[in-house]
């Protein structure tokens, strides 16, 4: 888990609370860090159209934080930040939504993909101070990374508490340059899927020489997961850990001549990073 700095959680109060807009998978993470990081329960409301599930999720918190529509909350309220969680196809509805709120000194996060920050200052006013996340599904076991730009109206004091927030479920990074968005999109975004995928390869591969499904799915992923933890852990980098596995003439050797030949892994997954930065640039349109 990356905790924040409690002090800097625990300043948020009921009269400049949190405001979570979509509290589906990446919203609940953040709330979950939120809390176990000192966030008041008094201090928290919660925008969701389904709010069975999240309120069993969150039965600590009081009834009046859930609400199933911007237009059930007082209009007199003052956040210090809203988290904008939703899906990028009712995003213009949330905005409208949320333009008659007093959001002068409110800080606004936005996790959802493909949406550039000039869309929503062109939504909420080019004086409103946004902050554009990209996490990754990680995030959901405090193991993720989130990586941030902001516009020029963001405060320092808005990007420490942004900071803080995001550090309760993930690592995060700031960028100057929001073009860089659509690469960091294709790498740690889209990222988790394509480890996810070669678990499902390694196991199907060690199916079709003969180990029993479970085994094989088994041996898949611990092989994956402990790699990681190793790589994490280590200070030697993952070029110097593969080498140090690769013995000449032995086996992972052989199996490294096709992964690494000039049509191998590599060049797939400049390929397939490529086209996800080409329709991350698609979807921002």
């Amino acid at each position: 888990m990356h905790e924040a700095m409690v002090n800097d959680v625990s300043t948020i109060t009921s009269n400049n609370p949190v405001l979570i807009i979509g509290c589906g998978r990446i919203g609940s993470a953040i709330l979950s860090g939120l809390l176990d990081n000192g966030l008041k329960k008094s201090a928290v409301s919660i925008v969701d159209p389904y709010l069975d599930l999240i309120k069993s999720n969150f039965k600590v918190l009081p009834d009046k934080a859930f609400n199933n529509s911007l237009d059930n909350i007082n209009k007199s309220l003052n956040p210090s930040i809203v988290i904008i969680a939703v899906k990028p196809a009712v995003m213009d509805k949330t905005l409208i939504d949320l333009k008659p709120f007093n959001l002068t000194k409110t800080v606004i996060l936005s996790v959802a993909a493909g949406k550039m920050l000039k869309y929503f200052e062109d939504k909420l006013g080019y004086e409103q101070a946004i902050i554009r996340g990209m996490p990754n599904t990680p995030i959901s076991v405090g193991e993720g990374i989130t990586v941030c730009c902001s516009n020029d109206k963001t405060t320092q004091k808005q990007k420490k508490l942004c900071n803080s927030l995001l550090r309760t479920v993930s690592s995060v990074e700031w960028i100057k340059d929001e073009s860089h968005m659509d690469a960091v999109t294709a790498l740690s975004g889209s990222g988790p899927a394509y480890l996810f995928y070669l678990v499902e390869a390694m196991a199907s591969a060690g199916e079709a020489l003969g180990l029993p499904t479970k085994l094989s799915q088994k041996l898949a992923l611990e092989t994956i997961s402990g790699s990681a933890a190793l790589l994490k852990k280590s200070k030697s980098s993952a070029t110097d850990l593969r080498k140090n596995v690769t013995s000449p003439g032995g086996t992972t050797s052989a199996a490294l001549e096709v992964m690494m030949a000039e049509d191998g892994l590599a060049k797939i997954m400049r390929k397939a990073m490529q086209q996800a930065k080409a329709r991350s640039k698609e979807l921002a349109q």
